[in-house]
């Protein structure tokens, strides 16, 4: 597992790269008061988008088992749930906005999707952060 790249992921490239094209300029490095490690950071809007592991996050589509060691692979899936969700209510009651993305959301077919709803929910809150409201949080794709 100390092998497995915690940043700079192909998944992670290839959103970034879709951002950056639509214009959506962010930041790498998290900020060291912020919980969790967030892959992209839009700053003024408050927004910390993290890209998910399909494996390793327990996607409802995606997610596998390993037959090897299953009860271990559950508990630490499991572990890896619970976390995310303590992270994203930590990041709510600092005023940021958690945003989720699977890693196969990232896909060719699933990119544009994936991008304009980032990109939607960034123009949103920045928008309404200039009239001094607080957005709705946004939801996975499918939930």
């Amino acid at each position: 597992m100390g092998r497995v790249r915690q940043r700079g992921t192909s998944p992670e490239l290839k959103l970034r790269q879709s951002l950056h094209q639509r214009g959506l300029r962010f930041r790498l490095k998290a900020l060291k008061k912020l919980p969790g490690t967030p892959d992209i950071l839009f700053i003024k809007a408050k927004i910390a988008v993290f890209v998910d592991g399909c494996f390793w996050h327990g996607c409802p589509i995606h997610g596998t088992s390993p037959k090897t060691n299953p009860e271990f692979w559950a508990a630490k899936i499991a572990r890896n749930k619970e976390r995310d969700g303590q992270v994203d209510e930590q990041l709510r009651e600092m005023g940021w906005l958690p945003i989720r993305v699977w890693e196969h959301e990232t896909r060719v077919k699933f990119l544009q999707v994936t991008t304009d709803r980032v990109a939607a929910v960034v123009a949103e809150r920045l928008e309404q952060t200039k009239n001094g409201s607080n957005p709705p949080a946004p939801r996975r794709a499918g939930q």
